[in-house]
C-alpha cells in the first residue's frame, strides 16, 4: 500500500506527531541529510561519539568496514547488500552504529527504500526514541514510500517500549477502523503482549475477546500472552477460564502456554492443579521442555523441598532433557535458602562436570547464600574469582557482597568495594543506595547519610519508603526522635505514604522516651491512615511498658493485641512469665499470657 494513499485522519495524525521534528531534518526536504543537529548532545543518536558495545567489537568492525567499502564502489552495489549489511549490525544490537551508518551512506547517495526505512525505525524504537522512528517515517512518508503492516508494528512496538500505552492503543485501533493495514498475527501479539508487560492485563484480556468477534482471530500465541500475564498478577483462575475458552474456540494450548498455567499455579502451590495439567500435557502429546521442569524445580526450592527438586532433575535426565544452567541456578538457591553451603557448593562443581559454565547469577546466588551464614571470606573469595572466569560483576552481586560485609562489620571494606563498583562504571540502584544508608545509620553517621542520600538523588535515584524508614531509624536510635517525627510527618508530601515499619520504629522511641500518649496518638494515625498495626507494633509497645514497670498500661495493649490474633514475640512473653510471679492480678494476667504466649 502507498503512503500516499492513506486516509487523510490518518495522514494528519502522522504529519502532526512528526512535524515536531521536521526542524531537525535539513531543508530542502530531504530525507538524506539526516544530522539531527537540532537534538541535544546526549540525545543525538547519529553522533560521532555513539556507544558501541565492546563484546562483539570484532564482528562490527569487520560489518562497518564492509558497509563504507561498499558506499564508495563505483557502480555502487545494489540496495539490498546495503540493508542486508545494516541488518548484520542490528542483529549484533548495535543500534546507534547503524543510524550512524546510514547518516554516512545518505551523505554518499546510497539509494534507500522501504526496507531500509523499516530498518531505522526499528533501531529507533529499540533505542526507546519512537520519537524519532515517526520523524523518519514522516519524511518517508513525505516522499511516498510505502508503509505496511510490518512498519505499523515496529512504531506499535516502540510506543509500548517507551511505555506509551495510550497512543499505541489509539494508533492501533486507528489502523481497525481506518483499514490502514491488515494486521497479522504478529501485530496483534505485538499489541497484547505490550498491553501485558506495562502492567495492562484487563485490558489486554478484553481486546482478545473483543478480537474473536472480528475477522482479526487471535492465535494461541495471543491467548498464551494473556495467560502469562494473567497467571503473573495473580489471577491464576482467570488464565484458567481462557485456557477453557480457547480450546472452545478450536485453538490448542501449546507448551508456553501450559508453562505460564504451571508457574501460577505454583506460585500458590496448586501443586494437585499442577499434576493435573502435566497428565494433561501428556495425554495431548504435548513435550515437557526445560523450561516446564525449571518452573518445578525453581517452585520446589523455593518451597524448601530440594529433595523433590533434585527427583525432578533425575526425571529430566532420565528423559534425556538436559538441565541447563537454570536449573542449576535454581537447586543452589534451594539449599542457599536451607543454609546447606556444601551441597550448594557441590551442584555449583557439578555445572562445569555437565557440559556448562557458570553465569554471574550461578555466583551472584551462591555469594549470596555465604553472606547469609556469615562466611564472607568464602562470598569473597568466590566474588574475586568471577572476573578471571571471564564474567562482569553486576549491581545485583555488589549489592550482594556489600552487604555482606557490613553484615561482618567490616565498614571499611563494603565502602572500598563501592567505590570500585563506580571505578568499574556498574551503575549503583537504589538497593545499593539503601545498603550504604543503612550502614551510615547503624554506625551513627546520620548527617553523613543524609548527604550521601542527596549524592543518590542528584545521580537520579528516586528514594522510596525503604529508604526514608533507615533514615527514621536511624535518627531515632540515635536520640533525634523529634527530627525522625518530622521526617515521619513530610512523607506524604514527598509523594510517599509511611508504611507500619516506620510508624512502629517511632511508636518504639516515644514509648522508651516515656510519651506512651503520644504513642497512642501516632498508633491511631497509623491505623486512620489504613495501614493497619501488625504483630510488632504491639510488641515493641507492651515490652517497652513491661520494662518499665507499667503493667496496667500495658493491660489494653495485650488484649487489643489479642483481639487482632496477634501473639506475644520470645522479649514479651518472656517478661510476662517473670511477671506472674507477685502479681496481684495472678489470675487475669495468667489467663491473658494463655491467650497471648504462642504454645503455653
Amino acid at each position: 500500500m502507498r503512503i500516499s494513499a492513506i486516509a487523510p485522519p490518518i495522514r494528519r495524525a502522522i504529519a502532526a506527531k512528526s512535524s515536531t521534528y521536521y526542524g531537525i531534518l535539513a531543508d530542502p526536504f530531504s530525507l538524506f541529510s539526516l544530522n539531527f543537529h537540532s537534538v541535544r548532545q546526549k540525545d543525538r543518536l547519529f553522533s560521532p561519539n555513539f556507544k558501541r558495545d565492546l563484546s562483539c567489537e570484532s564482528e562490527v568492525d569487520e560489518a562497518i568496514f564492509l558497509f563504507r567499502k561498499m558506499v564508495r564502489m563505483r557502480p555502487q552495489p545494489p540496495i539490498f547488500e546495503f540493508t542486508k549489511q545494516l541488518k548484520v549490525i542490528v542483529n549484533l544490537k548495535q543500534y546507534s552504529v547503524a543510524l550512524k551508518l546510514f547518516d554516512e551512506m545518505r551523505e554518499l547517495g546510497a539509494p534507500v527504500n522501504e526496507y531500509t526505512m523499516t530498518i531505522l525505525i526499528n533501531c529507533c524504537c529499540l533505542l526507546k526514541r519512537v520519537d524519532i522512528g515517526f520523524a523518519i517515517f514522516g519524511v518517508f512518508f513525505k516522499h511516498g514510500y510505502e508503509a505496511d503492516v510490518v512498519t505499523f508494528t515496529i512504531l506499535l512496538k516502540g510506543l509500548f517500549l517507551d511505555g506509551k500505552v495510550a497512543e499505541a492503543e489509539k494508533l492501533f485501533k486507528q489502523l481497525l477502523t481506518l483499514r490502514l493495514c491488515e494486521p497479522d498475527d504478529f501485530t496483534i501479539v505485538t499489541v497484547i503482549n505490550g498491553l501485558c508487560k506495562n502492567g495492562h492485563v484487563l485490558a489486554a484480556h478484553d481486546l482478545l475477546l473483543l478480537l474473536e468477534k472480528t475477522i482479526y482471530k487471535p492465535n494461541v500465541m495471543a491467548y498464551s500472552a494473556v495467560i502469562n500475564g494473567l497467571c503473573k498478577t495473580g489471577m491464576v483462575d482467570n488464565a484458567l477460564e481462557l485456557k477453557s475458552r480457547m480450546i472452545e474456540k478450536g485453538i490448542s494450548p501449546d507448551v508456553v502456554t501450559y508453562n505460564s498455567m504451571i508457574q501460577g499455579l505454583c506460585d500458590f502451590g496448586r501443586w494437585k492443579e499442577v499434576k493435573d495439567l502435566l497428565n494433561e500435557m501428556v495425554n495431548h502429546k504435548i513435550c515437557l521442555t526445560v523450561v516446564t521442569f525449571n518452573i518445578l524445580v525453581d517452585s520446589f526450592c523455593k518451597e524448601g523441598n530440594v529433595k523433590e527438586a533434585e527427583d525432578v532433575l533425575k526425571i529430566m535426565k532420565r528423559q534425556n532433557i538436559s538441565p541447563d544452567i537454570f536449573t542449576y541456578n535454581a537447586l543452589i538457591d534451594g539449599y542457599c535458602l536451607q543454609g546447606k553451603m556444601e551441597k550448594a557448593k557441590e551442584v555449583f562443581d557439578s555445572i562445569t562436570c555437565n557440559g556448562l559454565k557458570p553465569c554471574i547469577m550461578t555466583y551472584g546466588t551462591l555469594i549470596n547464600g555465604y553472606c547469609k551464614k556469615g562466611k564472607v571470606d568464602e562470598a569473597w573469595r568466590l566474588f574475586l574469582e568471577v572476573s578471571s572466569k571471564g564474567l562482569e560483576h553486576t549491581t545485583v552481586t555488589y549489592n550482594t557482597m556489600i552487604h555482606g560485609l557490613f553484615s561482618e562489620c567490616r565498614i571499611a571494606d563494603g565502602w572500598k568495594l563501592f567505590n570500585d563498583m563506580e571505578a568499574r562504571h556498574v551503575r549503583p540502584d537504589l538497593h545499593t543506595c539503601n545498603i550504604l544508608l543503612d550502614s551510615l545509620c547503624k554506625t551513627h553517621q546520620i548527617a553523613e547519610a543524609f548527604s550521601f542520600l542527596q549524592v543518590m538523588e542528584d545521580k537520579g535515584l528516586s528514594p522510596n519508603i525503604v529508604t526514608y524508614g533507615i533514615l527514621i531509624n536511624g535518627l531515632c536510635k540515635d536520640g533525634k526522635l523529634k527530627e525522625a517525627k518530622k521526617l515521619l510527618n513530610e512523607l506524604p508530601s514527598k509523594g510517599l505514604q509511611p508504611n507500619c515499619q516506620a510508624y512502629t520504629v517511632v511508636i518504639d522511641s516515644l514509648c522508651q522516651e516515656g510519651f506512651v500518649d503520644e504513642a497512642k496518638d501516632l498508633l491511631i494515625k497509623l491505623e486512620r491512615s489504613g495501614c493497619a498495626p501488625n504483630s510488632v507494633t504491639y510488641n515493641v509497645i507492651i515490652h517497652c511498658l513491661l520494662k518499665k514497670k507499667e503493667l496496667d498500661k500495658a493491660m489494653p495493649f495485650l488484649e487489643e493485641m489479642n483481639k487482632r490474633g496477634f501473639s506475644a514475640d520470645a522479649a514479651t512473653s518472656f517478661m510476662l512469665i517473670n511477671y506472674l510471679q507477685g502479681s496481684e492480678k495472678y489470675d487475669f494476667l495468667l489467663d491473658m499470657i494463655k491467650k497471648v504466649v504462642p504454645k503455653l
